[in-house]
């Protein structure tokens, strides 16, 4: 069932739970994810990003897709924008229907971020959430200053208004390897600090164990995106492996499926 990010995002803050949100590239990942969480019998996050918006040439035939697979769920399911950048991709979201946007301003200077920020959060009138930190790839994931400082980002939640926090805590964006470095301490002390449900990007790079933990530090909105596409790309290869299929279906069909077992299992064990 189509149900508002807010209120998925509020039951799992409420008793230290986890909410995987997961990415869509196309409609396959958009049914394996929901089939996934209807497994699990758990709620769910569609996630479209604004590269995958651009992928496809705009966003409604991809997001009416999510939002009917959503309202046609056995589980209850919200429909996200995923880091966008740009106003307007925001606004359209809103107005076919999504439950929260992620407007991405962590690029610019923390002022510029601010009111940039408190704009989109101002007219939008959906949930929210805001990037403080750099989460960013893998080779500058350790360089000193791009971790989210925990004072710095109660200011910005009160300066902005935003309704949920990505942090920089020590995950990259598009890691193939699970072996991220989680700085739980910095977990703990933004989550004392910051009084919004904090979210981790990345987090395809952290294992089962870390997931589990960083849960049980104080994350709440888990975002996972590269795993999907690893699990997908894998069964593809496999099925083509025999030279004579040439049916997308025959090769999307089991790779819709490893989706579907893969978000099942992440979202057992973030809850």
């Amino acid at each position: 069932m189509l149900t508002p990010t807010t209120e998925i995002i509020a039951a799992a803050y409420a008793v230290g739970g986890g909410v995987g949100a997961f990415n869509v590239i196309q409609i396959e990942h958009a049914q394996g994810i929901v089939a996934g969480a209807e497994q699990a019998g758990v709620p769910v996050i569609l996630q479209v990003s604004e590269n995958t918006v651009e992928y496809h040439g705009g966003l409604v035939a991809l997001g009416v897709a999510c939002l009917e697979l959503a309202a046609g769920a056995l589980v209850p399911v919200a429909v996200h924008l995923d880091h966008a950048t740009r106003g307007e991709l925001v606004d359209q979201a809103v107005a076919l229907g999504f439950g929260s946007v992620m407007f991405d301003a962590s690029a610019l200077p923390y002022q510029e971020n601010v009111v940039a920020t408190a704009e989109v959060v101002r007219r939008a009138g959906v949930f929210v959430e805001a990037e403080l930190g750099e989460v960013g790839g893998k080779d500058g994931v350790h360089a000193p200053g791009v971790r989210t400082d925990p004072v710095e980002a109660a200011a910005y939640v009160a300066a902005t208004g935003v309704a949920a926090l990505g942090v920089a805590v020590g995950t990259s964006h598009a890691m193939l390897t699970r072996d991220a470095a989680l700085d739980f301490e910095l977990i703990a002390a933004l989550r004392e600090a910051v009084p919004v449900p904090l979210v981790l990007h990345g987090s395809s790079g952290v294992d089962d164990e870390g997931l589990a933990k960083a849960v049980r530090g104080g994350m709440t909105k888990i975002n996972i995106a590269t795993q999907l596409n690893k699990v997908f790309t894998a069964e593809v290869r496999r099925v083509l492996a025999d030279q004579k299929v040439v049916d997308p279906r025959k090769y999307l069909k089991p790779a819709r499926d490893a989706v579907a077992a893969q978000v099942a299992h992440l979202l057992r064990i973030l809850r």
